[in-house]
């Protein structure tokens, strides 16, 4: 009597297992086949597509899995399509950056040698389509150097510098150009030496692109460059009186091809901060501006010692 009610016992036991197996087989089945919709779906396109699972799923980390991936391959279709509207943009200034200056040179030019124009005039417009033709010659050279950068195919090569050194050299040269445009100047570089890794070309270009900068765009007849460093690193501060920047335009004049000038008609490519801020990035360092219209720009780097 004993042995059959343990028998019976155990076939109840046995019957509830096998239940709970039928059920969980079923909720597995139910959950694959929404796996499989799902999946159809995000194929399709439909990177919004999430699948639900349960905690007690046996299939929730393939779940997790797959929502993972679709939120990962959204945010590289969302930046792929950031990047296109972007370089449409790009196109587009481009277009009107060489077109514009490209037929006024063919302009010049076609005047000349058709013998529209003669004497001093004629040196008048030979003058003149020089300068757009260097113009031109530096518009594409900087665009040249940005897609490198861009792509991350420019070379580096950082060693042991001076940097208190290096930056007097690029001022030495620098002197001459400020003289020649009645700019006053005040330079302050300590006289100690600070070793720190830089590749010396893209720091040259980095000071070289900030004084360009205002060169042509400030309306300044002072500037000013000083260097202070700690144990940690260095600050570069390069600056003007000049015109100074809105502050709606402020945030963006490190953007490729940004120019305040909204008309375009001023001088310049609109690259020059752009790629002096991705230089600043590769020596792992930071740029930012400060200014107050009217009274002058200051372009801040913070450069660390160590790489």
């Amino acid at each position: 009597m004993e042995i059959n009610l343990y028998l019976l016992l155990a076939l109840l036991a046995a019957l509830l297992v096998i239940g709970y197996l039928l059920a969980k087989l079923h909720r597995v089945r139910d959950q694959l086949a929404f796996i499989k919709d799902a999946l159809t779906d995000i194929k399709n396109g439909n990177m919004n597509r999430r699948v639900l699972a349960r905690e007690s799923d046996l299939t929730k980390q393939i779940c997790y899995d797959i929502n993972e991936i679709a939120m990962s391959s959204q945010s590289r279709l969302i930046q792929q399509r950031q990047s296109e509207q972007a370089y449409k943009r790009l196109m587009t200034s481009l277009s009107h950056d060489v077109k514009t200056p490209l037929a006024s040179l063919v302009g010049y030019l076609e005047a000349v040698e058709s013998k529209m124009v003669t004497g001093a005039e004629q040196e008048e417009y030979i003058r003149v389509a020089t300068e757009k033709a260097y113009h031109l010659k530096d518009f594409v050279t900087a665009l040249f150097e940005w897609v490198k950068l861009d792509a991350g195919e420019q070379i580096f090569h950082f060693e042991r510098s001076d940097l208190n050194e290096l930056t007097r050299n690029i001022m030495t040269d620098w002197v001459p150009i400020l003289e020649n445009h009645e700019l006053t100047y005040d330079i302050e570089i300590p006289e100690t030496e600070y070793i720190t890794r830089v590749d010396s070309t893209a720091y040259t270009r980095i000071l070289n692109n900030l004084l360009q900068n205002i060169l042509t765009h400030s309306a300044a007849s002072q500037v000013f460059l000083t260097v202070t460093e700690t144990e940690q690193q260095a600050k570069i501060m390069v600056g003007d009186n000049g015109k100074g920047i809105s502050a709606s335009d402020l945030p963006h004049i490190f953007e490729r091809m940004y120019q305040c000038d909204h008309s375009r008609s001023a001088k310049g490519n609109g690259l020059g901060l752009s790629i002096a801020k991705e230089l600043v990035g590769v020596h792992k360092g930071t740029i930012t501006a400060e200014s107050v219209p009217g009274t002058g720009t200051t372009f801040i780097i913070i450069l660390p010692k160590v790489l």
